[in-house]
């Protein structure tokens, strides 16, 4: 196996962050804990939308606890495929959109 910058085995290890600042650490997780409870949406859909933010952010640690959360929870493939394409398509408009922004700033320059 090709060892990568991102260990899979670190996942296992992220409650130590509370090793160095256990303050903070331990408000970081109760707050995650708050967050991920049932509320308005389903643990299910929270899951969803976990996953989803992940590929965005593109955090490879989120990628793997929430496909596995997913499929704990039920969550089909096809599913996480489609969320996953939500997330993509509005990181791929978020971008798009600041071309106003530069539209302007070349409009204003080149005058």
């Amino acid at each position: 196996m090709q060892k990568t910058y991102y260990d899979p085995a670190d996942l296992k290890k992220f409650n130590s962050i509370t090793e160095w600042n256990e303050e903070l650490g331990t408000k970081f997780f109760e707050y995650y804990a708050k967050v991920f409870e049932e509320g308005s949406l389903t643990a299910r859909e929270k899951s969803l939308i976990a996953l989803a933010v992940a590929h965005t952010v593109q955090c490879p640690y989120c990628i793997d606890a929430y496909t596995g959360d997913g499929l704990q929870r039920g969550i089909t493939k096809e599913e996480m495929m489609e969320a996953l394409h939500v997330a993509a398509a509005i990181r791929g408009g978020a971008s798009l959109v600041h071309g106003v922004q530069m539209m302007n700033k070349y409009n204003k320059l080149s005058m």
